[in-house]
Formats: C-alpha cells, structure tokens, sequence
C-alpha cells in the first residue's frame, strides 16, 4: 500500500518542473535558495539566542558554560543535518526524474530510522553528559553548568532532528518557503522564552537549555503534523512503507555534510583546548562569541549552496547538464560578491557585535574584537569549499564533497591551529582559520576542474 500524494498532477507537477528546467539559472537559484538562506540566518539567531541572553543576564561564566556546550552538541545536530542532506538529494533526484514511487520511499524510510536515530541519541546525549564535558576538558567552575544545559538540551533533541529531516523534504520539491516560516517562528518563540525564563524567572543556565528544548518541541512537532494531514505541498503521508536500502544510499549521499560538521564540531573542541591555554575561560567565551557571530556572517553561504542543492540534483536527475554549467558558474559570482561582502562587514561591525555580546567585560571584549577581526578574513574564502561540497552532494559524488570536507577541517585547520600558535601565542589561534579556508578554496578549485569533465559542466 504505501502512504500516498494527494497531488494535483498536471497543475502542481508540470509548474514546478517549469520553474525549475525552464526558467533562467540566476532566476531559479534566487528564487528557490533565498529562502534557504534567510533560513539559515535564523537559525544562527536561534543557536545563538542562548549565549546572548546568558551573557547580559548570568555572566561570563555562565556564557562560557553554554559556549563550551555547542563544540558537543554541533556533533550530534551534524547527524540531523547529514541525514536531511543525504535523504534530500534523492528526493530531488528522483522528482527531477519523475520516479514519485521511490521519493515516496525514501521518505517514509528516512522518518522511522532518523526517529529512532534521534531517540537513541538523546537518551546517550543525556546520560552521559558529565562523561563528554569532562572529556572535554571543561573547566571545574562551569562543568556543572555545562552538564546541566546539555541534559535539558537532549530531551528536546528528537524534535531538532525530525525539524531538519522534515525541512529538508519540503525544500527537496520546491516548498522551501514552508521550513522558514516555521523556522521563523521557533527562532522568535525561543528569544522570547530566553528573555522570559533568563531574564524574567532568573533561572540561569537551566531557563537558556528549556527554552531552546521547549522551541524545538514546536518546531519538531507541528512539521510532523503538518506532514501526516491534508496539506497543500506536493507530499502528504498517510502510511508508511520502508526500505533498508535506502538508508545505504542516504548515507553516502550525506557523508560529505556529515563529516564537514562533525570535523567542525571536533576541531571547536580543540580550538577551545588552545584557547584555554593562550587566554584561559575568557578565551573559550570569546571563540563562543566569534563563531554564533560567524555562523551569521555564514549563513548567505550555507544557506545558498544548501538551496541550490536541489536544483542541481534536480537537473542532474533531469539529465540538463547545461543547466549545471549555468548554475554553478552563477554560484560562483555570488559567492565572490558575497565574501567581500561579509569581509567589509566583518571589520566594520567587530566592535558593535562584540558589545552586543560581552560589553559588560572590557578584557573580554578586546579578546572578542581582535579575534572576529582576524577571523572575518576567512571570508574571502571558506564560501568556496561550502559550495564546491554541496554541489558535488547533489551530483551523488559523495566520496568528492567528504574529501574537501575532510581537508577543509580535519587536515588544514588542525594542523594550522596546532602550529600557528606555537609561534604567534593567541593571535596564532585566530589566524588559523584564516590559513585553512584558503587552502580548501586551492583544494576545491582542484577538484572541480578535475571533475569538469566527467559531469559536463
């Protein structure tokens, strides 16, 4: 049997084919991404909510706890974010095909294993908080925090991981407007609970971790329900049917954007360790502060390249490897225009951004400036290997997009903050990013001329 699309065919199918064959790459990627990227920004604002708040109302060290809580919890939100992308590429693989019996599958196969997924997580997440904090390294004074926001945190995690799986259905056939407003209004919800259970209640730390769980509830559970009822988007589940193999198939098409943010998340860990060394807690708080600030900066890249996605996969589904030549060299211009862009900005808003933060604490706040400043440099650079990842995810090439991932992180930036510092102390620390965006652009570029030929773009 198998849950079934109540679809008005010849209207709603042949429309989006149009928009998405037919009408100008720059045209399309604009109009079907923007949405992706204003996504992306409230993301930011909503994973950053927390440490904001903490700041002005808690202190420093409050701040610290939450920011040395977000290395740990990016690792397993990366899970969520590799299974989207990995169940998402074939969705839009096989709409742009037009094999509706196996997008259906796909769907319903990643909702029950990503559910249990996200369940089994949380229960470890939570469990064994104290054991990964510790392991970590975290600083006696704010372990107990730590432990504490990351325990409320996980009870809420299941719901993060059905938002982005959800999202990124919804996005893979064009509804890419649905996930934003609901991301809007999670995004809003938590500021305001923040403000309420922080500011208001004076609950600390622990008012920061329910107000993030308590906002991912909603945003998990009314996509879920949006999902199984009467709708107006192209899906509508009604039952489910599973497929193991499947699984095999989202998974490599998820590597590369799973091990781009678990090695992320792994080398935060160990700029966190670096920092502690060279500038102690107040040097933890200020990598908290730059990177929730450089996610932001960030967003127009992520947001961009994870919305162009389906349109590449879609084309290259659709056999139109024109449109893939036209596509990327469009992605390219943006990505220029913006990383000189967001490197201005960067500069010039080092000083607001930073009093925002942790204008209450003046060494603090030197640290926080002359870190982002630095850290805006990589600008220039970290758009390309985002790009070149997500389009090489799209085209399946899964093995292509893990390696530039695998570079950009695991390769370029440990060695660069294991040996910068040695030589220029702290400043080493914030220059390492800087080094290692540049050489994963040189390694993209490699890579995508090597690749020209084989996929004709």
């Amino acid at each position: 049997m198998g849950y079934q699309y109540k679809i008005p065919w010849r209207n709603m199918i042949m429309s989006k084919d149009e928009y998405l064959i037919t009408d100008t790459p720059l045209k399309a990627l604009t109009v079907f991404a923007m949405p992706m990227i204003l996504g992306s920004f409230f993301q930011q604002i909503y994973n950053m909510a927390d440490s904001i708040i903490v700041g002005q109302f808690v202190g420093s060290s409050a701040l610290a706890a939450v920011g040395a809580c977000a290395a740990l919890t990016n690792v397993f939100i990366c899970v969520a974010l590799g299974a989207g992308v990995g169940a998402g590429v074939l969705v839009s693989r096989y709409f742009g095909a037009r094999e509706y019996g196996k997008m259906k599958t796909i769907v319903s196969t990643s909702l029950i294993s990503f559910l249990l997924l996200s369940i089994v997580l949380g229960v470890f997440g939570f469990f064994f908080a104290n054991s990964m904090m510790s392991g970590l390294q975290t600083p006696a004074d704010i372990l107990d925090d730590a432990v504490l926001y990351l325990r409320v945190y996980f009870v809420g995690f299941p719901f993060l991981f059905m938002y982005n799986i959800l999202s990124t259905m919804f996005t893979s056939i064009g509804e890419s407007k649905i996930p934003l407003g609901l991301l809007i209004f999670s995004s809003i919800l938590n500021i305001l609970m923040d403000l309420w259970m922080v500011a208001g209640l004076r609950f600390g730390v622990f008012g920061a971790a329910l107000a993030t769980s308590m906002s991912e509830l909603v945003g998990g559970a009314i996509p879920v329900v949006y999902f199984m009822k009467k709708n107006t988007s192209l899906l509508r589940l009604t039952k489910f049917r599973f497929d193991i193999r499947i699984l095999g198939k989202a998974a490599s098409n998820g590597a590369s954007e799973f091990m781009n943010n678990v090695s992320a998340s792994l080398v935060s860990m160990l700029y966190n360790m670096q920092l502690m060394k060279y500038a102690g807690e107040n040097g933890i708080a200020a990598y908290g502060v730059v990177m929730y600030v450089n996610f932001i900066f960030q967003a127009i890249f992520m947001g961009y390249s994870v919305g162009s996605a389906p349109i590449v996969g879609f084309n290259y589904g659709s056999g139109n490897k024109k449109e893939l030549k036209s596509i990327l060299g469009k992605g390219i211009r943006i990505i220029v225009v913006g990383a000189f862009t967001m490197f201005v900005l960067g500069q010039v808003l080092a000083r607001p951004l930073a009093q925002v933060f942790v204008g209450y604490d003046k060494e603090l706040f030197d640290i926080t400036v002359a870190g982002f400043m630095i850290f805006s440099c990589s600008f220039l650079f970290s758009g390309f290997p985002i790009l070149g990842s997500s389009f090489f995810t799209a085209l399946s090439d899964g093995l292509t997009s893990a390696l530039i991932s695998f570079l950009r992180t695991l390769v370029f930036q440990v060695t660069a903050v294991l040996i910068l510092p040695v030589f220029f102390k702290l400043t080493g620390v914030w220059m390492s990013v800087v080094v290692a965006e540049f050489l994963a652009m040189i390694a993209t570029i490699i890579f995508l001329v090597a690749k020209k030929k084989k996929y004709g773009y």
